[in-house]
Protein backbone atom coordinates (compact mmCIF):
# COMPACT_ATOMS: atom_id res chain seq x y z
CA UNK A 1 0.00 0.00 0.00
CA UNK A 2 2.87 2.34 0.74
CA UNK A 3 4.31 1.54 -2.67
CA UNK A 4 0.95 2.35 -4.20
CA UNK A 5 0.57 5.57 -2.32
CA UNK A 6 2.86 5.91 0.65
CA UNK A 7 4.23 9.23 -0.44
CA UNK A 8 1.82 9.65 -3.26
CA UNK A 9 0.98 13.07 -2.04
CA UNK A 10 4.24 13.81 -3.80
CA UNK A 11 2.84 12.22 -6.90
CA UNK A 12 -0.55 13.84 -7.33
CA UNK A 13 -3.44 12.83 -9.54
CA UNK A 14 -3.61 13.32 -13.29
CA UNK A 15 -5.88 16.29 -13.76
CA UNK A 16 -7.13 18.36 -16.66
CA UNK A 17 -8.14 21.62 -15.01
CA UNK A 18 -7.81 23.18 -11.57
CA UNK A 19 -11.08 24.13 -9.91
CA UNK A 20 -11.95 27.80 -9.66
CA UNK A 21 -11.93 27.66 -5.87
CA UNK A 22 -8.20 26.85 -6.04
CA UNK A 23 -7.55 30.56 -6.75
CA UNK A 24 -8.18 31.63 -3.16
CA UNK A 25 -5.98 34.64 -2.29
CA UNK A 26 -2.96 33.92 -0.11
CA UNK A 27 -3.61 35.30 3.37
CA UNK A 28 -1.64 32.94 5.62
CA UNK A 29 0.86 34.94 7.67
CA UNK A 30 4.56 34.10 7.63
CA UNK A 31 4.58 34.97 11.32
CA UNK A 32 3.24 31.44 11.82
CA UNK A 33 6.12 29.83 9.91
CA UNK A 34 9.34 28.26 11.16
CA UNK A 35 11.07 31.43 9.93
CA UNK A 36 8.70 33.63 11.94
CA UNK A 37 8.65 36.24 9.20
CA UNK A 38 8.54 36.62 5.43
CA UNK A 39 7.63 38.82 2.50
CA UNK A 40 4.08 37.52 2.32
CA UNK A 41 4.43 36.65 -1.37
CA UNK A 42 1.80 34.25 -2.68
CA UNK A 43 3.71 30.95 -3.06
CA UNK A 44 1.72 30.28 -6.24
CA UNK A 45 4.21 32.58 -7.96
CA UNK A 46 7.37 31.34 -6.25
CA UNK A 47 9.41 28.36 -7.44
CA UNK A 48 13.09 27.49 -6.70
CA UNK A 49 15.50 30.34 -7.42
CA UNK A 50 18.58 28.19 -6.81
CA UNK A 51 17.76 24.83 -8.34
CA UNK A 52 15.76 25.96 -11.38
CA UNK A 53 18.45 27.86 -13.33
CA UNK A 54 21.06 25.31 -12.34
CA UNK A 55 19.16 22.28 -13.65
CA UNK A 56 18.07 24.18 -16.76
CA UNK A 57 21.76 24.78 -17.48
CA UNK A 58 22.56 21.09 -16.91
CA UNK A 59 19.87 20.09 -19.40
CA UNK A 60 20.91 22.67 -21.97
CA UNK A 61 24.57 21.60 -21.68
CA UNK A 62 23.71 17.93 -22.06
CA UNK A 63 25.21 17.09 -18.65
CA UNK A 64 22.22 15.21 -17.21
CA UNK A 65 23.08 11.65 -18.42
CA UNK A 66 26.54 11.88 -16.83
CA UNK A 67 25.14 13.45 -13.67
CA UNK A 68 22.54 10.70 -13.29
CA UNK A 69 25.21 8.07 -13.69
CA UNK A 70 27.40 9.68 -11.05
CA UNK A 71 24.57 10.26 -8.57
CA UNK A 72 23.31 6.68 -8.82
CA UNK A 73 25.92 5.70 -6.25
CA UNK A 74 25.16 8.60 -3.90
CA UNK A 75 22.63 7.08 -1.48
CA UNK A 76 23.58 7.93 2.13
CA UNK A 77 23.24 11.29 3.86
CA UNK A 78 26.80 11.38 5.11
CA UNK A 79 28.36 10.06 1.91
CA UNK A 80 30.67 12.46 0.03
CA UNK A 81 29.40 13.68 -3.30
CA UNK A 82 30.85 11.68 -6.19
CA UNK A 83 33.86 13.03 -8.02
CA UNK A 84 33.30 14.40 -11.49
CA UNK A 85 30.11 16.37 -10.86
CA UNK A 86 29.92 19.76 -12.59
CA UNK A 87 31.23 22.43 -10.22
CA UNK A 88 28.02 24.46 -10.14
CA UNK A 89 25.99 21.36 -9.29
CA UNK A 90 28.44 20.22 -6.61
CA UNK A 91 28.39 23.64 -4.93
CA UNK A 92 24.59 23.68 -4.91
CA UNK A 93 24.26 20.14 -3.57
CA UNK A 94 26.73 20.78 -0.76
CA UNK A 95 24.52 23.68 0.36
CA UNK A 96 21.25 21.87 -0.27
CA UNK A 97 22.20 18.81 1.76
CA UNK A 98 22.75 20.78 4.98
CA UNK A 99 20.05 20.56 7.64
CA UNK A 100 18.50 23.95 8.49
CA UNK A 101 19.95 25.84 11.45
CA UNK A 102 16.69 25.31 13.33
CA UNK A 103 16.78 21.49 13.00
CA UNK A 104 16.57 19.93 16.46
CA UNK A 105 18.28 16.54 16.81
CA UNK A 106 16.38 15.76 20.00
CA UNK A 107 13.07 16.28 18.23
CA UNK A 108 14.21 14.17 15.28
CA UNK A 109 15.13 11.39 17.70
CA UNK A 110 11.72 11.68 19.35
CA UNK A 111 10.09 11.50 15.92
CA UNK A 112 11.67 8.05 15.56
CA UNK A 113 9.82 6.97 18.71
CA UNK A 114 6.58 8.35 17.30
CA UNK A 115 7.04 6.49 14.02
CA UNK A 116 7.82 3.24 15.79
CA UNK A 117 4.78 3.45 18.04
CA UNK A 118 2.36 4.51 15.29
CA UNK A 119 3.97 2.75 12.33
CA UNK A 120 1.00 0.54 11.53
CA UNK A 121 -1.42 3.47 11.55
CA UNK A 122 0.97 5.57 9.48
CA UNK A 123 1.17 2.84 6.84
CA UNK A 124 -2.56 2.92 6.25
CA UNK A 125 -2.84 6.70 6.50
CA UNK A 126 0.03 7.44 4.11
CA UNK A 127 -1.41 4.94 1.65
CA UNK A 128 -5.16 5.37 1.85
CA UNK A 129 -5.58 8.88 3.26
CA UNK A 130 -2.61 10.77 1.80
CA UNK A 131 -2.13 8.54 -1.23
CA UNK A 132 -5.74 8.35 -2.29
CA UNK A 133 -6.28 12.04 -1.50
CA UNK A 134 -3.72 12.76 -4.21
CA UNK A 135 -6.16 11.44 -6.78
CA UNK A 136 -8.46 14.38 -6.05
CA UNK A 137 -5.76 17.08 -5.98
CA UNK A 138 -6.05 18.32 -9.55
CA UNK A 139 -3.28 20.82 -10.16
CA UNK A 140 0.07 19.07 -9.77
CA UNK A 141 -1.31 16.08 -11.62
CA UNK A 142 -0.72 17.64 -14.99
CA UNK A 143 2.95 17.95 -14.15
CA UNK A 144 3.09 14.24 -13.39
CA UNK A 145 1.02 13.06 -16.31
CA UNK A 146 2.88 15.00 -19.01
CA UNK A 147 6.35 14.61 -17.53
CA UNK A 148 8.63 11.67 -18.24
CA UNK A 149 7.39 9.75 -15.19
CA UNK A 150 3.81 9.81 -16.42
CA UNK A 151 4.61 7.13 -18.99
CA UNK A 152 5.36 4.56 -16.26
CA UNK A 153 3.16 5.15 -13.26
CA UNK A 154 4.38 2.06 -11.44
CA UNK A 155 7.96 3.29 -11.55
CA UNK A 156 6.85 6.80 -10.61
CA UNK A 157 4.95 5.49 -7.61
CA UNK A 158 7.99 3.57 -6.40
CA UNK A 159 10.19 6.63 -6.58
CA UNK A 160 7.76 8.95 -4.85
CA UNK A 161 6.99 6.36 -2.18
CA UNK A 162 10.67 6.40 -1.25
CA UNK A 163 10.17 9.78 0.42
CA UNK A 164 7.57 8.39 2.81
CA UNK A 165 9.66 5.33 3.53
CA UNK A 166 12.87 7.28 4.18
CA UNK A 167 11.34 9.85 6.54
CA UNK A 168 9.92 7.03 8.67
CA UNK A 169 13.22 5.18 8.92
CA UNK A 170 15.02 5.06 12.25
CA UNK A 171 18.09 6.78 10.79
CA UNK A 172 16.19 9.17 8.49
CA UNK A 173 18.42 12.22 8.96
CA UNK A 174 21.51 10.47 10.32
CA UNK A 175 24.67 10.01 8.22
CA UNK A 176 23.72 6.40 7.38
CA UNK A 177 20.14 7.36 6.50
CA UNK A 178 18.77 8.39 3.11
CA UNK A 179 16.18 11.13 3.67
CA UNK A 180 18.54 14.01 2.89
CA UNK A 181 19.68 12.36 -0.35
CA UNK A 182 16.10 11.63 -1.39
CA UNK A 183 15.04 15.23 -0.76
CA UNK A 184 17.95 16.77 -2.66
CA UNK A 185 17.46 14.46 -5.65
CA UNK A 186 13.73 15.16 -5.64
CA UNK A 187 14.46 18.88 -5.60
CA UNK A 188 16.58 18.45 -8.74
CA UNK A 189 13.79 16.46 -10.39
CA UNK A 190 11.26 19.21 -9.63
CA UNK A 191 13.59 21.79 -11.19
CA UNK A 192 13.95 19.67 -14.33
CA UNK A 193 10.19 19.29 -14.67
CA UNK A 194 9.76 23.06 -14.36
CA UNK A 195 12.19 23.53 -17.26
CA UNK A 196 10.86 20.77 -19.48
CA UNK A 197 7.07 20.91 -19.13
CA UNK A 198 6.60 24.39 -20.62
CA UNK A 199 8.00 22.84 -23.82
CA UNK A 200 5.24 20.20 -23.89
CA UNK A 201 2.36 21.17 -26.22
CA UNK A 202 0.05 18.81 -24.32
CA UNK A 203 0.88 20.34 -20.95
CA UNK A 204 0.63 23.94 -22.15
CA UNK A 205 -2.82 23.26 -23.60
CA UNK A 206 -4.10 21.75 -20.35
CA UNK A 207 -2.29 23.88 -17.76
CA UNK A 208 -3.52 27.16 -16.30
CA UNK A 209 0.02 28.23 -15.39
CA UNK A 210 3.28 28.91 -17.16
CA UNK A 211 5.53 27.05 -14.72
CA UNK A 212 4.55 23.92 -12.75
CA UNK A 213 5.32 22.85 -9.17
CA UNK A 214 5.18 26.17 -7.39
CA UNK A 215 5.91 26.54 -3.69
CA UNK A 216 2.17 26.54 -3.12
CA UNK A 217 1.82 23.24 -5.04
CA UNK A 218 4.49 21.71 -2.85
CA UNK A 219 2.71 22.86 0.31
CA UNK A 220 -0.53 21.31 -0.95
CA UNK A 221 1.38 18.04 -1.32
CA UNK A 222 2.98 18.49 2.10
CA UNK A 223 -0.38 18.97 3.82
CA UNK A 224 -1.76 15.82 2.20
CA UNK A 225 0.89 13.96 4.17
CA UNK A 226 1.73 15.03 7.78
CA UNK A 227 -1.20 17.41 8.29
CA UNK A 228 -3.77 14.93 7.02
CA UNK A 229 -2.20 12.08 8.97
CA UNK A 230 -2.19 14.03 12.24
CA UNK A 231 -5.78 15.14 11.74
CA UNK A 232 -6.83 11.49 11.45
CA UNK A 233 -4.82 10.37 14.48
CA UNK A 234 -6.41 13.13 16.54
CA UNK A 235 -9.87 12.23 15.25
CA UNK A 236 -9.26 8.61 16.30
CA UNK A 237 -8.35 9.88 19.79
CA UNK A 238 -5.04 8.05 19.79
CA UNK A 239 -3.04 9.03 22.89
CA UNK A 240 0.02 11.01 21.83
CA UNK A 241 2.44 12.82 24.13
CA UNK A 242 2.72 16.44 23.00
CA UNK A 243 6.48 16.07 22.57
CA UNK A 244 6.03 13.18 20.13
CA UNK A 245 3.36 14.97 18.13
CA UNK A 246 5.59 18.05 17.87
CA UNK A 247 8.56 15.89 16.89
CA UNK A 248 6.59 14.21 14.08
CA UNK A 249 5.79 17.66 12.71
CA UNK A 250 9.43 18.70 13.06
CA UNK A 251 10.66 15.76 10.97
CA UNK A 252 8.35 16.90 8.15
CA UNK A 253 9.35 20.55 8.60
CA UNK A 254 12.99 19.58 8.04
CA UNK A 255 11.96 17.50 5.02
CA UNK A 256 10.08 20.46 3.54
CA UNK A 257 13.16 22.66 3.90
CA UNK A 258 15.37 20.07 2.18
CA UNK A 259 12.86 19.79 -0.67
CA UNK A 260 13.40 23.48 -1.35
CA UNK A 261 10.31 24.92 0.29
CA UNK A 262 11.06 28.32 1.77
CA UNK A 263 11.04 28.49 5.55
CA UNK A 264 8.48 31.31 5.45
CA UNK A 265 5.90 28.86 4.05
CA UNK A 266 6.56 25.97 6.46
CA UNK A 267 4.09 26.03 9.39
CA UNK A 268 5.67 26.27 12.84
CA UNK A 269 2.91 24.37 14.67
CA UNK A 270 0.01 22.03 14.07
CA UNK A 271 -2.47 24.87 14.52
CA UNK A 272 -0.69 26.86 11.82
CA UNK A 273 -0.50 23.77 9.60
CA UNK A 274 -4.23 23.21 9.92
CA UNK A 275 -4.92 26.87 9.15
CA UNK A 276 -2.73 26.81 6.05
CA UNK A 277 -4.17 23.49 4.85
CA UNK A 278 -7.67 24.93 5.13
CA UNK A 279 -6.61 27.60 2.65
CA UNK A 280 -4.46 25.68 0.16
CA UNK A 281 -5.49 22.01 0.32
CA UNK A 282 -9.16 21.65 1.17
CA UNK A 283 -10.48 24.12 -1.46
CA UNK A 284 -8.68 22.46 -4.39
CA UNK A 285 -9.96 18.92 -3.87
CA UNK A 286 -12.07 17.92 -6.86
CA UNK A 287 -12.95 15.04 -9.16
CA UNK A 288 -11.22 14.59 -12.52
CA UNK A 289 -11.39 11.78 -15.12
CA UNK A 290 -7.66 11.21 -14.67
CA UNK A 291 -8.00 11.06 -10.90
CA UNK A 292 -10.59 8.33 -11.27
CA UNK A 293 -8.16 6.33 -13.40
CA UNK A 294 -5.30 6.83 -10.95
CA UNK A 295 -7.43 5.77 -7.99
CA UNK A 296 -8.31 2.59 -9.82
CA UNK A 297 -4.64 1.94 -10.57
CA UNK A 298 -3.69 2.39 -6.92
CA UNK A 299 -6.43 0.12 -5.60
CA UNK A 300 -5.52 -2.56 -8.13
CA UNK A 301 -1.83 -2.31 -7.24
CA UNK A 302 -2.65 -2.78 -3.58
CA UNK A 303 -4.89 -5.78 -4.24
CA UNK A 304 -2.52 -7.53 -6.64
CA UNK A 305 0.00 -8.63 -4.01
CA UNK A 306 0.12 -11.15 -1.20
CA UNK A 307 -2.47 -13.42 -2.78
CA UNK A 308 -5.07 -10.66 -2.84
CA UNK A 309 -5.32 -10.39 0.96
CA UNK A 310 -5.56 -6.62 0.53
CA UNK A 311 -8.49 -6.93 -1.86
CA UNK A 312 -9.76 -4.01 -3.88
CA UNK A 313 -13.11 -3.92 -1.97
CA UNK A 314 -11.27 -3.72 1.37
CA UNK A 315 -8.94 -0.98 0.13
CA UNK A 316 -11.88 0.88 -1.36
CA UNK A 317 -13.85 0.64 1.88
CA UNK A 318 -10.91 1.96 3.90
CA UNK A 319 -10.56 4.84 1.43
CA UNK A 320 -14.25 5.71 1.87
CA UNK A 321 -13.89 5.47 5.65
CA UNK A 322 -10.80 7.68 5.75
CA UNK A 323 -11.73 10.31 3.17
CA UNK A 324 -15.52 10.29 3.28
CA UNK A 325 -18.39 9.49 0.94
CA UNK A 326 -17.93 12.54 -1.27
CA UNK A 327 -14.32 11.83 -2.25
CA UNK A 328 -15.05 8.09 -2.58
CA UNK A 329 -17.87 9.00 -4.94
CA UNK A 330 -15.61 11.29 -6.95
CA UNK A 331 -13.22 8.44 -7.73
CA UNK A 332 -16.02 5.93 -8.34
CA UNK A 333 -15.35 3.65 -5.36
CA UNK A 334 -18.42 1.44 -4.89
CA UNK A 335 -20.04 0.96 -1.51
CA UNK A 336 -19.21 -2.29 0.27
CA UNK A 337 -22.12 -3.89 2.17
CA UNK A 338 -19.83 -5.65 4.67
CA UNK A 339 -16.74 -3.49 5.11
CA UNK A 340 -18.39 -0.06 5.10
CA UNK A 341 -20.63 -0.64 8.16
CA UNK A 342 -17.93 -2.72 9.86
CA UNK A 343 -15.45 0.14 9.70
CA UNK A 344 -18.01 2.69 10.89
CA UNK A 345 -19.00 0.67 13.95
CA UNK A 346 -15.88 -1.25 14.94
CA UNK A 347 -12.89 0.95 14.07
CA UNK A 348 -13.21 3.18 17.15
CA UNK A 349 -13.39 0.27 19.60
CA UNK A 350 -10.55 -1.44 17.72
CA UNK A 351 -8.33 1.61 18.23
CA UNK A 352 -9.31 1.71 21.92
CA UNK A 353 -8.41 -1.97 22.37
CA UNK A 354 -5.12 -1.56 20.55
CA UNK A 355 -4.18 1.51 22.60
CA UNK A 356 -5.08 -0.20 25.87
CA UNK A 357 -8.07 2.03 26.50
CA UNK A 358 -10.47 -0.95 26.51
CA UNK A 359 -9.79 -4.36 28.05
CA UNK A 360 -8.65 -7.09 25.67
CA UNK A 361 -10.89 -10.01 26.75
CA UNK A 362 -14.01 -10.38 24.68
CA UNK A 363 -12.80 -8.15 21.85
CA UNK A 364 -14.70 -9.02 18.67
CA UNK A 365 -12.87 -11.01 16.03
CA UNK A 366 -13.20 -8.06 13.64
CA UNK A 367 -10.68 -6.12 15.75
CA UNK A 368 -8.04 -8.70 14.94
CA UNK A 369 -9.06 -8.54 11.30
CA UNK A 370 -8.26 -4.84 11.33
CA UNK A 371 -4.92 -5.48 13.01
CA UNK A 372 -4.03 -8.07 10.37
CA UNK A 373 -4.95 -5.59 7.66
CA UNK A 374 -2.65 -3.00 9.19
CA UNK A 375 0.22 -5.45 9.40
CA UNK A 376 -0.22 -6.60 5.82
CA UNK A 377 -0.35 -3.01 4.63
CA UNK A 378 2.83 -2.06 6.49
CA UNK A 379 4.72 -5.16 5.35
CA UNK A 380 3.68 -4.77 1.75
CA UNK A 381 6.11 -2.00 0.95
CA UNK A 382 8.92 -3.59 2.93
CA UNK A 383 8.49 -6.96 1.23
CA UNK A 384 8.83 -5.37 -2.19
CA UNK A 385 11.53 -2.92 -1.27
CA UNK A 386 14.16 -2.69 -4.00
CA UNK A 387 16.94 -0.20 -4.66
CA UNK A 388 15.24 2.88 -6.11
CA UNK A 389 17.31 5.40 -8.01
CA UNK A 390 15.80 8.86 -8.40
CA UNK A 391 17.06 10.38 -11.65
CA UNK A 392 16.78 13.79 -13.30
CA UNK A 393 14.45 13.54 -16.32
CA UNK A 394 15.69 14.63 -19.73
CA UNK A 395 12.41 14.74 -21.64
CA UNK A 396 8.68 15.03 -21.16
CA UNK A 397 6.29 12.09 -21.53
CA UNK A 398 7.22 10.42 -24.84
CA UNK A 399 3.62 9.85 -25.90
Amino acid sequence: MLKAGGALGALGAMAVAAPAQGRVPWTWSAAGSVAGRGAGTDPRYVWDDEADPLVAALLDRGDVPRVNQLLAGWTKNGQPLPAGLPTDLRDFMERARQLPSWADQRKLATAVEFNEKRGLYLGVLYGLASGMMSTVIPKEARAVYYSQGGADMKDRISKTAKLGYDIGARNAYQPDGEMVVTCVKTRLVHAAVRHLLPKSPQWTQAADEEIPISQRDMMVTWHSLPTTVMQKLVAWKIPMPAAESTAFLHSWQVGAHLLGIRDEYIPASWSEANAQAAQVLTPVLAATPEGIKLADILLNLGSSVDGGVLSKPILGAFTRFLLGDEIAGWVKIPREPVWDPLLRTAWGPFIAVREGLLPLPGAPESYWLFDEFLRKAALLFLSEAKPINITIPETNRPS
